[in-house]
């Protein structure tokens, strides 16, 4: 903050649960040490530390009792050195007790009372008030005509700042003409808290595009800006960097800010800049003039080299909860129902008054999963993670603590800086920072070259029906990372970070080559079917302009994507391995969604024939979240799918990629190389196929190499073959063709066996009484079948899932409306698997034992 001109500090992390939840318990010894450093730090270096508490969820304000206790706080953190001051009390009920209403004349009256008393108490130090209406939005009927608002303006103390986040919690523009109606309204020119780089209402997404949408006009119109940032630390350098040089200029250097605003922010969040193209940052700009592109670049140069430094972390990575919890001046998102456990966030609050801020991270509690099996680790996939235990920040030592509890499950749909939770009761009012100790020793520092140590799963064929997929358990479960990159090659470069920020740009814009992502992709669907018409009427090369087109921009989206795996291979090496935990979730999720797409363009490119069912529809309104990421799945033509993009990153970050690609005619060794192994590894050494080594294969992908090679895929790991999906568009006519002319083929390879008692005779077997009598319910509504396996060296557990959307693709492309599989009924643990991956039960099987479960796209 010194370096880049901050001056104030704002203090007011949820992590801290003596901030708002338990707002009336002093801090202990250990606290008080911890929070006293933390001043001294800021006096040292100049800057305002500002401790700010909100005591709104359940304060009575006419008691004596409960105003003499906020007294008694403050009084404590100001014999700590604390000089500046912060009352909060937004995402609150608006309503008083019955106490208060015979005292009050209404809610703005009992807080201006109490914030008044406040301030005189303290001996009228700096101090600053948060309304329960902090934006145009959430004024009641609207900011010039609020009472609430006028009362502010006319009662409170005229030393007292008011914090405002402008039109909207997240607002896409802040102007000269917002900021003076409000002006004079609350009687004082606002702080401006700021929520432009604020990700805590969604665990997609992460802001690294620039300080943009505020004119520097505004300044001389304001008193400050707060800026509330990322959750993550590390992913805050980009915004408080440009927010600096923005604060250093006094001339607006885009031309136009005149962007419509009156769409609602849930929406907008996922729309993209209008063009998709970047704006050229003019030659002519003076030093005193912001332009958002200049100040990405000089953050930029400035970033790269803390990606060199040599910094650790301690404990296992931690994906941002899907429990949505708030950070916005690091407060929490109000639930559907009051957790158990109050969750925890991180400190991540910036403050500036005049122009600038910068922030501070506190500690993560995340949980520490034990799976018994390789099969529970990957049907875990499919559910939320837990947020760990309520850790207090100002005593923990390490920045993650490791636990074994969990926590409790939100609701996805609020919005920032909404808190309306009640923590239990049984909470322990303090944590010693010996248990802390104890917690984070237990943790394994990361060392600069790290293994992948994430269970994986092998999903095979097996039984005696084809349509049937079953889990084979055991297996390695680490195994040290093969190089990919060596020497300079792994060191990161501007343009890759260039490409990351642009990635995961701002709530209301995606950058250029995000942009560009999104275009390519959709031009190359939409096109597709006009290439595969023309492909599918001349046997020689085809040299139409349109199919050239369409080539030439498959070349281009290819590009890109290669791109993104060197981003997120160069990332893995980074020295600063705290920077690393903070970012690598966010990019190892987009790369996975963007191979999927790759390997669909390959698909289409190589496809004979397309329906036209390749648009998305019925999206509801809940979906329009995750910005960048979730537009890129919304191009996958599987509509009611979004469970299959629910993923859980590796434990232990490691630059392993997968990439998953059409079916080619020499993959065919591999293929039945891979069911061969995950069928012997299945019967665990027991049985052997010995005098009919290519028997499992035969009987469980050779039919689908044969009839319906175009919906088959495999999946590679840069060098070898370790995996492969295959599916039948339509069971029916693929049950037919095996009937004809596979079962026939196999019965004269294989001899009719006598009894039915070894693994390989029950497949012969099965052979000879084959039955070609699909149930109508599933020709009908779930008319597709598949089949896949994974190697057990396949660590990263996303891979199926990802494999399973890359096929259920193709199939719906083609006029699939869902897939089936059969599996045996002793067999509890496949069905609880499918189950999560969204499979029901639809009909008794074809054998006794046996049930059929599908799902729709």
């Amino acid at each position: 903050m010194k370096k880049w001109g901050m001056d104030s500090y704002l203090y007011a992390p949820k992590d801290d649960y003596k901030h708002r939840a338990y707002w009336r318990e002093l801090y202990s010894v250990e606290e008080a040490e911890h929070l006293t450093a933390l001043i001294t730090s800021a006096k040292e270096n100049g800057i305002i530390f500002y401790y700010a508490i909100s005591p709104g969820l359940d304060i009575t304000y006419s008691s004596v009792k409960e105003v003499s206790a906020l007294k008694r706080k403050l009084e404590q953190v100001s014999q700590f050195g604390c000089e500046a001051f912060a009352l909060l009390f937004d995402d609150i009920e608006p309503e008083m007790s019955e106490a208060d209403k015979e005292v009050y004349q209404s809610f703005a009256h009992a807080q201006v009372s109490v914030t008044n008393e406040i301030f005189q108490h303290l001996g009228q130090p700096k101090f600053m008030l948060c309304p329960t209406q902090y934006c145009a939005a959430r004024a009641v009927p609207d900011v010039k005509t609020s009472e609430y608002l006028n009362t502010i303006g006319s009662k409170l103390v005229p030393e007292i700042d008011v914090m405002w986040t402008g039109p909207k919690v997240i607002s896409r523009l802040l102007t000269v003409e917002s900021i003076e109606e409000i002006t004079d309204v609350l009687k004082r020119p606002p702080i401006i808290w700021d929520n432009l780089h604020a990700n805590d209402y969604d665990q997609k997404r992460v802001f690294l595009g620039p300080y943009s949408g505020r004119s520097p006009d505004i300044m001389k119109k304001i008193r400050g800006v707060l800026t509330n940032p990322n959750c993550e630390y590390g992913a805050n350098f980009v915004a408080i960097h440009t927010l600096a040089q923005w604060s250093r200029c006094s001339i607006d250097g885009k031309v136009d800010l005149s962007l419509n605003d009156t769409v609602s922010a849930d929406i907008k969040l996922e729309i993209e800049t209008e063009d998709g193209v970047a704006e050229d940052v003019p030659t002519t700009l003076t030093p005193l003039m912001y332009h958002p592109r200049r100040a990405l670049r000089n953050a930029i140069i400035e970033w790269l080299p803390e990606f060199k430094k040599s910094r650790h972390v301690w404990g296992p990575i931690e994906p941002k909860p899907q429990v949505i919890t708030t950070n916005t001046v690091c407060t929490t998102i109000a639930p559907s129902a009051p957790p158990s456990v109050f969750p925890p966030t991180v400190n991540t609050c910036i403050s500036v008054t005049t122009t600038t801020t910068s922030s501070t991270t506190g500690c993560i509690a995340v949980p520490v999963s034990n799976h018994s099996s390789q099969l529970e680790t990957l049907a875990d996939v499919c559910s939320f993670p837990h947020p760990g235990p309520f850790v207090n920040s100002l005593a923990a030592d390490s920045k993650i603590a490791s636990s074994d509890d969990g926590g409790s499950q939100t609701s996805q749909t609020t919005e920032p800086m909404e808190v309306n939770a009640t923590p239990d009761s049984s909470l322990p009012a303090s944590i010693s920072s010996a248990e802390l100790k104890k917690s984070s020793n237990e943790d394994v520092a990361m060392a600069d070259n790290v293994s992948c140590d994430s269970c994986s799963t092998s999903v095979t064929p097996t039984g005696s029906s084809n349509m049937q997929m079953s889990s084979v358990l055991g297996g390695s479960s680490s195994m040290l990372v093969e190089e990919t990159l060596t020497g300079q090659d792994r060191d990161l470069t501007e343009e890759d970070l260039i490409l990351l920020c642009e990635l995961f740009y701002l709530p209301f814009e995606h950058g250029s080559q995000g942009s560009q992502l999104l275009q390519e992709f959709a031009w190359l669907k939409m096109n597709a079917a006009a290439v595969i018409q023309a492909k599918s009427k001349s046997d020689g090369e085809i040299s139409s302009p349109e199919v050239q087109e369409w080539m030439k921009r498959s070349e281009r989206f290819n590009e890109i994507t290669e791109s993104l795996n060197q981003l997120f291979q160069r990332l893995s090496y980074s020295n600063n391995r705290e920077l690393l935990f903070d970012l690598y979730p966010y990019v190892w999720d987009i790369r996975g969604v963007v191979s999927i797409l790759s390997c669909y363009v390959k698909w289409l490119g190589s496809s004979k024939s397309l329906k036209e069912t390749l648009n998305n529809v019925d999206q509801e309104a809940w979906m329009f979240r995750g910005g960048l990421i979730a537009d890129l799945q919304r191009q996958i033509p599987i509509d009611s799918s979004n469970d299959l993009f629910l993923y859980k990153p590796p434990d232990v970050p490691c630059h392993k990629i997968y990439n998953i690609r059409p079916y080619l005619p020499a993959d065919e060794s591999a293929i039945y190389s891979i069911c061969i192994k995950t069928c012997m590894d299945g019967m665990d050494g027991t049985e052997t196929f010995e005098k009919y080594p290519d028997l499992a294969a035969d009987r469980i992908v050779g039919p689908f190499l044969n009839f319906s090679p175009e919906n088959c895929f495999v999946v590679e790991d840069g060098w070898d073959i370790v995996g492969y999906g295959l599916a039948a568009l339509d069971a029916k006519d693929f049950l037919r063709k095996s009937e004809m002319a596979w079962i026939p083929n196999l019965r004269e390879k294989y001899p009719k066996t006598e009894s039915a008692e070894t693994a390989a005779e029950k497949m012969i077997f099965d052979i000879y009484s084959f039955k070609n009598d699909l149930p109508d319910v599933l020709a009908s509504h779930n008319s597709s079948v598949i089949t896949t396996a994974l190697l057990t060296s396949v660590l990263d557990q996303s891979v199926s899932k990802r494999l399973m959307t890359c096929i259920f693709a193709a199939l719906r492309a083609n006029g699939s409306l869902g897939c089936h599989v059969e599996i045996k009924t002793s067999e509890k643990y496949l069905h609880e698997f499918y189950s999560k991956l969204g499979f029901a039960e639809i009909c008794q099987g074809q054998y006794p034992d046996t049930v059929f479960l599908g799902r729709s796209f």
